[in-house]
């Protein structure tokens, strides 16, 4: 327990700091800018050119994130410190309207930009005058006509946005990804060098002074980045400590550090480079002592330390890590850190070893590229709330003490994580907002079935499955036991090929219709990769109940011949009606008795050639959810439909974002994930 007790001494202002970084990000959500303001006038302090537009930061009254389409007639060259007067329309950015998927909207809060800007016009352009900008534009400008990698511009100006985006997910799925971010061992190596080249001229105590100096103007360059701004704060008040021959530990420095950015920064908290660049350099300070003077042991206990601290953290950012991400470093560290690193600051001084620069990026990208592909090793692992996340870090504290009862403690604990699906009775039916178009997803335990798999993608920011996939890892659904597909639209089939492709799916349920195109190319691959599928089934098992398909009657019509869909759930009746129209709404009128239904996804929807009067009140419905795009070409919901749905609870999509019924025996619980 002394480790406990040591770690207590002086942690109560960081604690303090962060719950008053807490309160404060939770009361400052007003806007100085009114959403209907249409003139802007403020300066450039970031940017990124991608094909048709460039995207940038306008510092003005607070931070807009603004969209500039450009053409033959509007080409513009945007810079560093470009003064603008613009004009354009303010809109919100959405919430993540799937659980745990990225929150574009939390994001751009914590980097303090409340609304993003569609640029219309520019009226006028203003070069800066302000000479460390001017400094950066010329050192972006030279990395631009050295490089098209974008690695020397994330190696000196710490900018990822122009790597790769192939090479940065397997960085990313590999665990090596934070490697690439200017931290503290990249911070240590440019000061030595800096300190190498002054000294070579004149041996001074002042030589510091002029260190500090330059790492102050390289964090403005860098745009106050969280992981270098907490390397050079940490440097400065090390070096501060020290020649006022203040006697505190190295770690406790830290935490002030850590505190005061926090005060300055309190957006910081939610950083995740922040995070981890801070977790991690706490732990290798307080657990220096156990390192010794063989690198290689040194390098893999680093390695190791890390990988458990900042596992939390990896989890609920990506819900899977790389069991071999601790060898993986310790290739990528040294090769990163001492070759690549210093490299690109030579490359930049000297431009014709550009090549040789290009052949080791080559060549890190190769061996990042075979690590990625070794799946085996990859854990996928659900989201860890608050309690498990300290029940963690508690363990992980004890274990230091090389008792061997916490170890084994550790290691159940993760695979608890694992396998939580087990512990939890509940029922948990999903109706996933996938734009216009339909998903639902029933789960229970390890068990999972996904109806529909909604539109390839319902906007060209990101591609649709991937977020599918993420949502499924992050509820602990490793693998789905049966995707039913209520018929072959592509509004429902759309993204079935991409999930066949990336997620394991065990097998597939078919309309009774004959197959289309869509389908046709979907059944190629499901025989490719040996995937069972079946048509025109009647039931299936799910827990201890039955899911019916109701419709097998043959029509016309590809929505007539909709996959419709009965289950009880705990004694609640769920209807699915995929896109069936009035026609077999009456054939299932006349064929089963399915009134007072609990829950209904509304048919087609919510057109008006689905929903009928009669049809809704013989169901009775008590819930209706209407799956839907927002502002969608068809103007679904339809009114004739929402009037006949008037007297149910109704759920939208477009508004209520997913919508989540949580069942046990005697209750149900509803959450809804709006944007």
């Amino acid at each position: 327990m002394k480790i406990l007790k040591n770690l207590l001494n002086y942690k109560i202002l960081l604690l303090i700091i962060i719950i008053l970084s807490l309160i404060r990000l939770n009361y400052n959500n007003n806007s100085k800018y009114d959403i209907n303001t249409s003139n802007f006038y403020g300066y450039v302090i970031d940017y990124k050119y991608d094909n048709d537009k460039v995207t940038f930061i306008l510092k003005g009254k607070e931070k807009l994130k603004c969209n500039y389409y450009i053409n033959e007639n509007n080409n513009i060259d945007i810079k560093y410190g470009d003064k603008l007067y613009l004009k354009g329309k303010l809109k919100e950015a959405y919430n993540n309207t799937i659980p745990n998927t990225f929150n574009y909207k939390k994001y751009l809060k914590n980097n303090d930009i409340n609304y993003i800007l569609t640029v219309n016009e520019i009226i006028d352009k203003k070069s800066t005058n302000n000479i460390i900008l001017k400094i950066k534009n010329y050192i972006q400008k030279r990395i631009n006509n050295i490089d098209n990698t974008g690695y020397l511009s994330t190696f000196i100006l710490g900018n990822k946005n122009y790597l790769d985006d192939d090479a940065y997910n397997s960085y990313k799925a590999n665990g090596i990804i934070h490697i690439f971010s200017i931290s503290g061992m990249h911070i240590s190596l440019l000061t030595i060098i800096i300190l190498k080249l002054l000294n070579t001229f004149k041996k001074s105590n002042y030589n510091i002074f002029f260190v500090i100096i330059f790492l102050i103007f390289y964090l403005i360059l860098t745009n106050y980045q969280a992981s270098i701004l907490r390397s050079i704060v940490f440097f400065i008040m090390c070096k501060i400590f020290n020649l006022k021959k203040i006697n505190i530990k190295t770690n406790d420095i830290l935490l002030i550090s850590i505190s005061l950015i926090l005060l300055i920064k309190p957006n910081y908290i939610f950083n995740v480079g922040f995070l981890y660049s801070s977790i991690i350099s706490y732990v290798l300070i307080y657990f220096s002592k156990i390192f010794n003077k063989n690198y290689i042991l040194n390098t893999l206990l680093i390695s190791l330390i890390s990988f458990l601290f900042s596992l939390p953290i990896t989890i609920n950012n990506n819900y899977s890590i790389n069991l071999l991400s601790i060898f993986i470093n310790l290739i990528f560290v040294p090769l990163v850190s001492f070759i690549l690193y210093p490299l690109s600051l030579i490359v930049f001084l000297f431009p014709i070893l550009i090549n040789i620069f290009k052949v080791l990026i080559k060549f890190t990208e190769l061996i990042s590229n075979i690590f990625y592909n070794i799946k085996i090793f990859n854990l996928s692992l659900p989201k860890m709330n608050f309690i498990v996340i300290i029940l963690y870090y508690l363990i992980l504290l004890l274990s230091y003490n090389k008792n061997k009862k916490y170890f084994i403690l550790l290691i159940c604990l993760i695979i608890s994580i694992k396998y939580i699906n087990y512990f939890d009775n509940n029922i948990y039916v999903y109706y996933i907002d996938v734009g216009q178009g339909d998903m639902e997803l029933l789960k229970y335990k390890n068990n999972s079935f996904l109806i529909d798999t909604g539109v390839k993608a319902y906007n060209d920011s990101y591609e649709a499955g991937s977020n599918y996939i993420t949502f499924f890892k992050s509820i602990g659904i490793y693998d789905i036991d049966t995707l039913i597909l209520t018929h072959g639209d592509a509004d429902h089939i759309g993204n079935a090929n991409y999930l066949v492709n990336n997620f394991k799916i065990k097998k597939v349920i078919f309309n009774c219709d004959e197959f289309n195109e869509l389908e046709t190319d979907l059944i190629n691959i499901l025989e490719n990769k040996n995937i069972k599928y079946y048509t025109c089934i009647k039931e299936l098992n799910f827990k201890n109940n039955k899911l019916y398909f109701l419709n097998t009657k043959h029509y016309d019509n590809e929505n007539d011949n909709s996959n419709v869909i009965y289950t009880q759930l705990y004694n609640y009746k769920f209807l699915f009606m995929g896109d069936a129209s009035l026609k077999a709404e009456e054939n299932i009128i006349k064929q089963y008795n399915i009134e007072n239904i609990d829950v209904l996804k509304v048919g087609h929807h919510g057109s008006k050639t689905s929903s009928s009067k009669k049809f809704i009140d013989y169901i009775n419905p008590k819930y209706s959810i209407i799956s839907v795009g927002k502002k969608n070409m068809y103007g679904h919901p339809n009114k004739e439909a929402l009037d006949n749905l008037k007297n149910t609870n109704i759920y939208r999509t477009d508004l209520n974002g997913s919508i989540l019924f949580k069942i046990n025996n005697n209750k149900i619980k509803i959450e809804t994930y709006e944007p």
